[in-house]
């Protein structure tokens, strides 16, 4: 089995997100800040699975859910809740003493990096675990979670940048939080829905493709938005 060829494709689709969202600062950040944004993504990935781990035993004694409003707990609850807490943690931990956190747009650009260093590593785990299915997984998570993550990092820099340039107003401080946890246990509810009921699964999986693409699209009205800014 090739292992190099399995990771190539694990790390692709997040060095191609990297390097769009780079190009579309007009003032581009120190390529050194940006790359500890994304290896301090990287470094949240261990510390989170084992909170995880902890959440998933705690609501589900070490098993796995067998309802759909099981696998919505464990979409929001074991995953989205403190992945993007996580990410948030890390994204204020780039940005608190960065000089160079000038314009609205730095804070979609950061959050990306931070998503992206997280949803490298697990695309890795995931793709490299998957066996002979490989590149079946590796091609679905290329153009649905990774681009996930990378949406939910354009959400939080969004209302982070907001929060910090406008007033810090209370509302727009939930905001930085909850609306990336929204769309992501959105996302991953949908998605895990096959594994408790085969019928609401496949159901679901049309509706998580044009969920994926409308959160695309909301991503980059947010990126259009404060491009200029």
């Amino acid at each position: 089995m090739n292992y190099t060829l399995q990771v190539i494709a694990a790390v692709l689709p997040a060095l191609v997100l990297f390097f769009y969202i780079y190009k579309r600062d007009a003032q581009p950040e120190p390529f050194s800040k940006l790359l500890s944004a994304l290896l301090i993504g990287v470094a949240i990935c261990v510390p989170v699975a084992f909170v995880e781990q902890y959440i998933s035993n705690w609501l589900f004694a070490g098993g796995e859910p067998k309802t759909l409003f099981g696998s919505t707990a464990n979409a929001f609850l074991v995953a989205a809740v403190p992945e993007e807490s996580a990410k948030l943690l890390a994204l204020w931990l780039v940005l608190r003493k960065n000089k160079y956190f000038d314009e609205h747009f730095d804070g979609i650009v950061y959050a990306v990096c931070v998503s992206l260093g997280f949803a490298l590593i697990e695309n890795i785990f995931y793709v490299v675990g998957s066996g002979a299915d490989w590149a079946n997984v590796a091609l679905g998570r290329a153009f649905l979670a990774v681009p996930g993550h990378y949406a939910f990092g354009v959400l939080m820099g969004y209302y982070y940048s907001i929060y910090h340039f406008g007033g810090r107003s209370r509302k727009v401080a939930i905001k930085v939080l909850l609306m990336p946890v929204l769309a992501h246990g959105v996302y991953d509810a949908l998605a895990m829905s096959g594994s408790v009921n085969a019928v609401a699964g496949a159901i679901c999986s049309m509706a998580l493709i044009y969920f994926c693409i409308k959160l695309q699209k909301v991503a980059l009205g947010r990126i259009n938005e404060l491009a200029g800014k």
